[in-house]
This record gives C-alpha cells, structure tokens and sequence, in this order.
C-alpha cells in the first residue's frame, strides 16, 4: 500500500479505483475489469509525471521526507558487500541514528557512515528519527580516524531534519560534538564522498557532509534550518513554510546552482520510494565514479581541495 503525500491525492483517488477494481475481480472470476483498470493506471501515470515535473520547493522537502524513501541501511544493504558494523563511541553509548563501518564497494575497502531514520515505529524510536546526539557523531569521528589511519575512502549518507536539540545531547556537549566532526571531515587526508539521500538539516547535517564531493537526489533538501523553523523564527508562524522554503533556497537544484552540489541524480517518475533499486543503483554509480576522481589524489591535496571549496561557497550563483 502506498501512502501519500498531500499534494499526490487526486492521485491516490485513480489509483485507489484501480486497485478495487482489481479487487473485486480477483473475488469475482466472471468479471473483466482489466481494460478499464489499465486506462486507469494510464491516467494515474500521466497525473504522476505532471505532479513531479513542477514540484515547489516545500513539495521537494515533503518527498525528501517521504516514509517510504529508501533509507541509509537500504543503500548499505544493497550497494556495500562484506560491512562489518562497527559501534559506540568509547565513551557514552551506541547512538543508533548513527550507522557506520567497514565495507566494500565494488571490491574496494572503505568506511560507509549514515544516518538511519527508521522504517516503522519501532525502529524510528530506536534511531531517535535520524537526530544523532553527541555519541553518534563521536563515533562518527572514531569511524574517520579508522578510515585515515588505514587510507580507505569515506562515503557519508546523509539523511537528517538535524541534530537532536534534547536536554541530555546539550549537556553532553552536542554543538561541540558537531564542530569536532565537521572538523574531522576537513582534515581527512582520504577521499570523502557525501550523499544526500532524503533531508540534511542543518549542523546535524554537515558535521558528516563536509566532505571533497556532495552528491544529491534529485528530490532531496539540504538547508541551514528547515522550512518550519525557519518560517517559525522569521515570521512566528510555522504554517508559513511553504514560502520558507523558496526563500531558503533547499533544493537539489537550487545547490547544484550554487556551487554547493557537485551533482544531482535523478530519481525515478514520483520519487525514490516508487523504485528504490533503481535509485540506490543510480548512488552507488555516482559514488564509484567520484571515488575513481579522487583515488590518485594525495592526502595534503585532498585536504587543500575540500578547504577551497568551502570557501569558495557563496561566491557561485549570487546572481542566480
């Protein structure tokens, strides 16, 4: 069963028809109803591809948090063979928003570290909703340590609304715990590749993104504050974030203008969620070819390039 997003419900309606339709033939061998279901699912293809050829910014970051979108143990199940999770931060706890360990990519060794929203309710309580408190990025820097010491790339998924703000993470250090992981990320002497694979929020975001290349979904959002927060703060109205979102500028597209997207993948008619292999196919591809990008670089360049190119951001697209 699908669910739907707001704006996809003129779908849901022609889709749903269809489906009964089906239903009430598979309960009744005399019917014939699959001529009819097919002009239905004709139309509901048609309405797909127009609903997603002008999508708004607020509609990207809706789809961006789709619960259906694939999410980080998704990709790593598909695109990593041999992983070895590696846990806890060896000094608090095992933050479980936090995914990382060893892999191998096309048969070359690396260090995978995601962010893991959940899959059902269970889960997302256990994963806090991808909200990574201080241990997770801690074990994250662990994870960048293993990585530079033993000279395997880094690839980072990211997919988060942002760090979580609790009381414990604050008291816990949880704003230096990002600054030392961002930190961390600019001073790898390996290649480090970053996909945005849903939503990257703000610090909690780019303490695992700041990396030589970022990659995005065609449908993903990576912003300093989400819509709501934002429209909440500017406006003191959080039902304004459909105008937040345009003006913060969130999209795939909208960065890659910017300078500060490398390269966006596209995703499939009405989003990942509608065929994930697909998609993580298309990520695993973009990760290969920029790993080979990076492969002959030596650490001090490394280091050098990524330094540019955040400092260069802003001074892309000020006209755009």
């Amino acid at each position: 069963m699908n669910n739907y997003l707001e704006f996809e419900k003129p779908l849901a309606e022609i889709e749903g028809k269809a489906e009964e339709l089906r239903a009430m033939a598979r309960a009744n061998d005399e019917m014939d109803v699959e001529a009819e279901a097919k002009a239905l699912d004709a139309k509901a293809q048609i309405l797909l591809k127009d609903l997603y050829s002008h999508l708004t910014a607020w509609r990207k970051c809706q789809v961006a948090r789709h619960p259906d979108r694939p999410h980080c143990l998704d990709y790593i199940e598909q695109l990593f063979t041999d992983f070895t999770l590696l846990a806890g931060d060896r000094n608090f706890a095992d933050d479980l928003a936090v995914i990382g360990g060893l892999a191998r990519l096309g048969g070359q060794a690396v260090v995978v570290i995601g962010q893991e929203k959940g899959s059902d309710t269970k889960s997302r309580v256990e994963r806090n909703f991808g909200m990574a408190r201080p241990e997770g990025y801690r074990k994250a820097i662990r994870l960048m340590d293993l990585a530079d010491r033993f000279n395997l790339p880094v690839i980072t998924l990211v997919d988060t609304t942002g760090a979580f703000p609790g009381k414990g993470a604050e008291e816990r250090g949880q704003s230096e715990a990002i600054a030392r992981c961002t930190e961390k990320c600019l001073k790898l002497g390996v290649p480090m590749i970053t996909v945005v694979i849903g939503e990257g929020g703000s610090g909690g975001a780019v303490a695992l993104a700041a990396g030589n290349t970022l990659v995005m979904l065609e449908h993903s959002v990576y912003s300093v504050i989400s819509p709501e927060g934002c429209a909440s703060i500017l406006w003191k109205d959080a039902a304004r974030m459909r105008e937040a979102a345009e003006a913060l500028r969130i999209t795939a597209q909208d960065l890659l203008t910017l300078g500060v997207a490398d390269e966006v993948i596209p995703e499939p008619i009405g989003g990942a969620h509608r065929a994930p292999h697909a998609t993580i196919a298309a990520v695993g591809k973009s990760i290969e070819k920029h790993l080979k990008l990076h492969a002959k670089k030596k650490p001090d360049v490394l280091i050098k390039e990524r330094r540019k190119k955040f400092l260069d951001l802003g001074a892309k697209g000020l006209s755009a």
